[in-house]
């Protein structure tokens, strides 16, 4: 009988396992894209404290740091 009877067990295993891949590269993806916005957002915060921190300070030179990269 097991002879007549096909193992679907292989089939299921690809489907998963393909499944699981798909799922391990969008969650790669994701946190990748994450890091990268927080890598910009951390860039773009420490600029502006910068400018804040000059005019706090009433320097007269916080203009350089408006154009600065």
């Amino acid at each position: 009988m097991r002879k007549i009877l096909r193992d679907h067990r292989r089939d299921w295993d690809v489907d998963e396992d393909a499944e699981r891949q798909t799922k391990a590269l969008a969650g790669l993806a994701l946190i990748l894209a994450l890091a990268l916005l927080g890598s910009y957002l951390i860039i773009q915060l420490r600029a502006v404290a910068q400018l804040e921190d000059c005019l706090l300070a009433q320097r007269d030179n916080c203009d350089s740091l408006i154009n600065a990269p």
